[in-house]
């Protein structure tokens, strides 16, 4: 496909797409798989094709793991275009890199917001989504909690809540008069986003008593480490330590059957915390070939094994038709 990255594109309204219901991580990471000649990782660099420039991702460290894995796969076949990929939270990276014309794309484990979109528009940015993966939130426990195995809404409520809940005891009198220890992504975070709205309670304030931060491994080595531990995070980081933390089953009401998280039990939305993530790209980023050329290849790629290989319910077959429709409408 040949495009001109310079031509004059109307501006489009922002599109928003319907709500259905690994890699080792660190704090800032950077793909380049290119030598300091700029060419690629093998053979001839990939770099044949004519395609070359730079495509900057922030967001979600959620999604992160699926933009990596697909900016590493990318640019094995493109070696002349710099794709480089940060967590840096859904809202951190809508605020301080997306919406400020900083990045072309944010992932994020929510859908942005009103206010969101009107910062964006302040900056002539306009959003396209794309639902790319479902996700099992997952809540995890020191593996030596054998006291608990499932909860419900309610009683996570009454932990992550702004009250006076602070042990274990507090939320059941059978349960072991112990600190309860909380780890759980900032409120930057998407993650920290939907948790607060669909479990917490957009009413109801989210206890500042835990350990924040944007990276999932803190949080998994927190609960690790604490025999009090107690933290959420989404399902590919749980995949990937299952030995070192205890997942919790988790039931909206009081009487409804205990449901472990699982990429199945998300995909029939059997799992209470089941929910989807996004890509967001900017319009004007759609207008050059590499940044058009990276989100065709993801959207493409999402509907297979490699997103569930990282830990996250892959894209049907369906969505993936609709997203690449909405991209050549949007790029056209």
């Amino acid at each position: 496909m040949t495009r001109d990255p310079n031509r004059d594109v109307s501006r489009r309204r922002f599109i928003a797409g319907g709500l259905a219901g690994v890699t080792a991580l660190s704090g800032c990471v950077q793909n380049t798989r290119r030598d300091a000649w700029g060419g690629g990782s093998g053979g001839d660099g990939g770099g044949g094709d004519g395609l070359s420039g730079q495509v900057i991702v922030k967001g979600s460290s959620t999604v992160f793991p699926i933009s990596d894995t697909m900016a590493e796969e990318f640019m094995e076949e493109h070696g002349n275009v710099n794709v480089t990929v940060d967590p840096t939270g859904s809202g951190g990276g809508f605020e301080n890199w997306f919406c400020a014309g900083d990045s072309d794309i944010n992932g994020s484990s929510r859908p942005i917001t009103d206010a969101e979109v009107d910062q964006c528009a302040t900056n002539d940015v306009e959003p396209v989504e794309f639902q790319v993966a479902g996700d099992a939130l997952t809540a995890a426990v020191n593996n030596d909690a054998e006291w608990v195995e499932c909860m419900s809404f309610e009683e996570l409520r009454q932990i992550w809540s702004d009250n006076d809940v602070t042990r274990w005891s507090d939320v059941r009198e059978d349960w072991p008069d112990r600190k309860l220890e909380l780890y759980g992504p900032a409120s930057t975070s998407g993650t920290f986003d939907w948790f607060n709205e669909h479990v917490v309670g957009e009413e109801i304030e989210h206890t500042t008593d835990y350990q924040p931060t944007e990276e999932d491994e803190t949080i998994v080595r927190g609960i690790r480490d604490n025999g009090g531990g107690m933290g959420y995070f989404g399902y590919a980081y749980y995949s990937s330590n299952s030995e070192a933390v205890k997942a919790i089953d988790i039931k909206a009401e009081a009487g409804d059957k205990c449901t472990p998280p699982s990429l199945p039990n998300a995909k029939d939305g059997s799992y209470p915390m089941a929910r989807p993530l996004f890509l967001y790209v900017a319009e004007s980023a759609l207008q050059r070939e590499e940044v058009y050329e990276y989100v065709r290849y993801y959207l493409e790629q999402a509907e297979t094994d490699v997103v569930q290989d990282i830990g996250y319910v892959p894209s049907s077959a369906e969505q993936r038709d609709e997203n690449l429709a909405k991209l050549e409408e949007v790029a056209g």
